[in-house]
């Protein structure tokens, strides 16, 4: 026990911990894209994921592990800049894009700034939705109707413009995330690697984004 809390708490150990936790995270919005998508194929479809979804006693711990993993990605993420910037006291009088074999990026340089974004975006929207109106299914009072909320929501512009702006700065910390926790793990950053991580990025963010998108506009 003394060795692993020796090795988390190491700087390999905290870069370690936060590829593990945000490849896990990824592999999570993965998940749940898929299952939002069911918006667009029909009330019933989308309520009755919902309601699988929440009914499955397994949620409570899937809900913890997440969570932990969240703080922890959080945590260990905040702790390695730390460390880097108390290793190089002085900043760079003029910082530029790197070229050739670098993977420096805007995306790389505004990984703690995406990051707080994350943090403020998560429990907004677990209030707004999750915790939100309590609607219940015409003819099935016992079942919510989560989709008229979504439905709701997605019609107020303010709301789309947030949650659209929101997912392009998680595209942002996504595109470098991926390939950035395959390379704490030891994993050669390849080009193939870094593409296929820059793509998912996109897809997983515009496919967030386009939801509320057309919603607004009643697709």
């Amino acid at each position: 026990m003394t060795l692993l809390i020796r090795f988390l708490t190491s700087n390999i150990g905290r870069k370690v911990l936060m590829a593990l936790t945000g490849l896990f995270l990824i592999f999570f919005l993965i998940i749940h894209l898929s299952g939002n998508l069911l918006v667009f194929k029909s009330a019933a479809a989308f309520n009755d994921y919902s309601e699988k979804l929440l009914a499955n006693e397994l949620i409570y711990v899937a809900e913890i592990g997440l969570l932990v993993a969240f703080v922890a990605h959080f945590i260990s993420g905040i702790a390695v800049t730390l460390q880097n910037r108390a290793a190089r006291p002085i900043g760079y009088a003029v910082k530029r894009r790197a070229g050739h074999t670098s993977h420096k990026s805007l995306a790389s340089t505004t990984m703690i700034l995406t990051g707080i974004v994350v943090l403020a975006f998560v429990p907004i929207h677990l209030i707004t939705f999750k915790y939100g109106t309590h609607y219940a299914v015409a003819g099935n009072p016992h079942q919510r109707d989560l989709y008229r909320l979504v439905i709701e929501e997605f019609h107020e512009p303010l709301e789309v413009v947030w949650y659209v702006v929101a997912m392009v700065i998680i595209g942002f910390h996504l595109w470098h995330g991926f390939g950035s926790g395959f390379e704490s793990l030891g994993v050669a950053y390849r080009k193939p690697l870094r593409r296929f991580g820059q793509a998912l990025a996109v897809i997983i963010a515009g496919g967030f984004a386009i939801i509320p998108v057309l919603v607004f506009l009643g697709r």
